[in-house]
């Protein structure tokens, strides 16, 4: 027996020995050379400077630092960096067809199973991530957690892929966004798991206790889906329990009444813009809720002229009435148009999405508030802006680099050259360079730092 208790300390001491090992190796230093930095707050930029990152996070920026020997050295000299941009509002693990489902989806929930969305999400997060797509908000429709398993298997390494902030299941009264038949309701489920029904206090209660549970770190709220829909005092009671376990609130509005219900429970932000009146937007200016407006284009693939229209003068509102607001898709549908018009190929999911950007130029807001949205504002609505977003020592190295200023020509952002990730490169002069993020397990150590 003591000959085994020994062996077994001798054995303690090598693994200890070794984790200490691990723990103790510096963090390597990239230096990134970068002719022109962007601070989206400010809308300004600074020149020839230079970035250094010590293994995820910045450590230091400034014209004249001194880089350490042995640094790895990128030399963006000739591209302008910026952080990475954020999709406040999308849907990774759902693509519905637009025919037949015309935004009901049924097909796409009884035929695919939530293994195949998550892995859709997956190749959705890649291209976004190409796209320079750093953080998205994934709000719903994403089978049992595609969601919450997508974020977890990023952060632990399986795979690229931008911050995912999840929120699980929509949470709505009876029916959600569907319209089911008695048969489709009663007797076959067909609601969960694209919506927790939650009917009374103690449903809501649960259902973002669940949600909160299985990793979800914002919450959906249904407000009117149904004309019965939840009152202030239901929305005021959401707000507080999904803020016990450090959530914010983003509700589904589609009808003036919800709106104002939403706006006077004092919610995070109103997803979707479609139904705000200029005196909506007044008030979420004066309170400072967030508007995830989903702000369809007109393109030949989707939309029509006179939603447009409506769409882009909506925008100008809220930005001239000083809402803050973010740049947000509701990217969840897929039809055979969606090609470049040119060369006919299939557009990407990262394509898709920063097409969005002929709502906001249609609607006169400036390059530089534009990019607000997409960086600063993003980052606020997401609830990551204490440690991702800002280009400042201690926040996690998440930047994208392209030709051009998008401070006066936002297009530029359709050509990202460069993008980091947690302090790893992902994509470089163009040109996707993954292999670092695939091993064949988890790589996070007990401190949380990566070991490769």
């Amino acid at each position: 027996m003591k000959k085994r208790t020994g062996m077994f300390c001798l054995l303690l001491l090598v693994v200890l020995a070794g984790v200490a090992t691990v723990q103790s190796q510096p963090a390597p230093i990239t230096a990134i050379k970068a002719g022109r930095l962007i601070d989206p707050e400010t809308g300004t930029a600074a020149t020839n400077q230079v970035i250094l990152i010590e293994g995820e996070k910045i450590k230091a920026v400034g014209p004249n630092l001194a880089i350490p020997a042995g640094a790895v050295v990128i030399d963006l000299s000739k591209l302008t960096l910026l952080p990475g941009l954020v999709d406040a509002h999308t849907h990774m693990a759902i693509t519905y067809k637009e025919q037949p489902e015309n935004n009901y989806y049924y097909l796409t929930y009884i035929m695919e199973s939530t293994p195949l969305r998550a892995i859709q999400a997956a190749s959705n997060g890649i291209q976004l991530l190409n796209s320079g797509f750093t953080v998205v908000r994934d709000v719903g429709n994403n089978a049992l957690y595609a969601d919450a398993a997508l974020r977890q298997a990023i952060e632990q390494g399986w795979l690229p892929g931008p911050t995912v902030i999840p929120s699980g299941p929509m949470i709505g009264s009876t029916g959600g966004q569907f319209w089911p038949t008695p048969e489709m309701y009663k007797y076959h489920n067909i609601m969960f798991p694209e919506y927790i029904d939650a009917n009374s206090p103690d449903e809501i209660v649960r259902a973002i206790r669940e949600n909160m549970l299985f990793g979800a770190k914002t919450i959906k709220l249904c407000i009117d889906c149904k004309p019965w829909g939840y009152s202030v005092e239901d929305i005021k009671l959401a707000i507080s329990e999904a803020a016990k376990g450090g959530c914010k609130v983003e509700g589904h509005v589609q009808t003036a009444e919800g709106a104002q219900r939403a706006i006077d429970a004092g919610i995070h932000m109103v997803g979707h813009g479609n139904a705000l009146t200029p005196e909506h937007h007044r008030q979420m200016a004066l309170k400072g809720i967030f508007l995830n407006g989903t702000d369809t284009p007109f393109m030949p693939y989707r939309g029509s002229e006179q939603a447009f229209k409506r769409t882009v003068a909506s925008l100008r509102d809220a930005w001239e009435k000083k809402v803050p607001l973010t740049f947000s898709t509701d990217l969840d549908y897929w039809n055979e148009r969606m090609k470049n018009e040119k060369t006919g190929e299939w557009l990407t999911r990262g394509d898709l999405t920063i097409a969005f950007l002929e709502t906001w130029k249609e609607a006169g807001i400036p390059p530089a508030d534009i990019l607000r949205a997409m960086t600063i504002n993003g980052y606020k609505a997401a609830d990551v802006i204490k440690e991702r977003g800002p280009i400042k020592p201690g926040f996690y190295a998440d930047l994208i680099a392209v030709a051009g200023d998008p401070l006066t020509d936002i297009d530029a952002l359709h050509n990202v050259q460069f993008v980091m990730k947690n302090g790893m490169v992902f994509k470089k002069e163009g040109v996707m360079t993954p292999e670092k993020f695939f091993h064949p397990g988890p790589v996070r150590t007990p401190s949380g730092r990566w070991t490769r």
